[in-house]
């Protein structure tokens, strides 16, 4: 019999309004974090979602203090992960990776260029620039659309990891080719020609080939033990809170600036354990003096994952000497001569430092005046 009362209709039709009402938010999409635009017509465009470089992550928002684990990063990690261990093949030579983080313009960029210059074959590029920066475009070929999708980074904060685990991810999904991955800063320089530096990451024997790529090639990063700032650092976040995943044995700092063989890169965005700690905040008092979890969760987790494939130090020469609030010595152009480039290439390991830092925007002119006679004559 067909229902025809009025009041049955009314009675099933407020039911459906709420079931509707309860069901809503289930159905629906969550809302989107928003995403820091940067500032400037100049500013580098920001990939939209699905867009820009291959496997470059979406914006989106990030925690004050420490980052938590946002789905998009999640999916860019996850997909990176998988995709190099579905081992594509490449073609051509093995690559090196430049893996730039910055928040300011990219002044060096005319130097770089010169670096790369005859290199197209060999190498690949990657910008993170923080949101909130005012970035004018670098006037050269090679930073042209290598911007990935990026998010706000902060000093003393787990960002900075986010953002070079983003970095090695949008590396890895955009080129099979690339076999080393370099974290740089746009305060970085070269010390060396490419052919150099190239020579050193991939010996001539066996020849740079397809069998290149499948050694395992040993990582640069600086993997420090004993130093007497290690037990405040260790315990930056409160007493016992890395445990037990980090034992304080186990915990390692060294130099944010790193040179990653592709196993090792593969390992950063797949990891997870580590993560969890290192992401989370310092305490207030810490925070200032202690908490540098950029120069700690890489040389930790390689060191517990991998201790036999690291070279335990770095290819990018810092000066402490008369360090200020945790900031490295700015060399200025009145600095830059010939005999700075050599003290600087000294190394009392296997290979002369590669690269090094921290240039003011001022010593742009002198170094280019004297890259050909000297940086890139080797």
């Amino acid at each position: 019999m067909a229902v025809s009362s009025p009041m049955v209709l009314s009675l099933l039709l407020l039911a459906s309004l709420t079931a509707l009402l309860v069901l809503a938010p289930r159905l629906s999409p969550p809302p989107q974090p928003a995403v820091a635009a940067a500032a400037g017509e100049d500013a580098p465009p920001r990939p939209a979602r699905g867009g820009g470089l291959k496997g470059a992550a979406s914006g989106g928002g990030v925690g004050a203090a420490g980052v938590g684990e946002e789905a998009d990063d999640l999916r860019l990690f996850r997909r990176a992960a998988l995709e190099a261990a579905a081992g594509e093949e490449a073609a051509g030579p093995p690559k090196v990776a430049f893996l730039f983080l910055t928040n300011s313009d990219l002044t060096f960029a005319p130097l770089w260029e010169r670096f790369f210059a005859g290199n197209a074959a060999r190498f690949t590029v990657y910008v993170h620039a923080d949101p909130a920066a005012a970035l004018r475009l670098a006037p050269t070929p090679s930073f042209r659309g290598r911007f990935v999708a990026a998010k706000p980074t902060r000093r003393a904060d787990a960002s900075l990891i986010a953002a070079s685990r983003r970095l090695l991810a949008a590396a890895l999904l955009d080129d099979p080719a690339n076999a080393y991955f370099a974290l740089l800063s746009q305060h970085c320089v070269p010390l060396h020609s490419f052919n150099r530096l190239y020579a050193a990451l991939f010996p001539p024997s066996p020849p740079p080939s397809a069998a290149a790529r499948h050694r395992r090639l040993p990582s640069y990063i600086e993997v420090l033990t004993g130093e007497p700032q290690m037990p405040s650092r260790y315990a930056a976040r409160g007493e016992g809170a890395m445990l037990p995943e980090v034992p304080y044995e186990r915990f390692r700092i060294g130099s944010q600036f790193f040179t990653l063989a592709r196993r090792h890169a593969v390992l950063v965005v797949r990891e997870r354990r580590l993560w969890r700690k290192f992401r989370a905040p310092c305490l207030p008092e810490a925070a200032q003096d202690e908490c540098y979890p950029e120069e700690h969760y890489f040389p930790t987790l390689l060191d517990m994952a991998d201790p036999a494939g690291v070279a335990r130090y770095t290819l990018t020469r810092v000066n402490w000497t008369g360090s200020v609030a945790g900031h490295p010595h700015r060399y200025a152009a009145a600095e830059v001569t010939p005999r700075l480039i050599d003290e600087l290439r000294a190394s009392n390991h296997t290979h002369p430092h590669m690269f090094a830092r921290k240039f003011a925007p001022d010593c742009l002119g002198p170094l280019l005046a004297i890259a050909d006679t000297v940086i890139f004559k080797d």
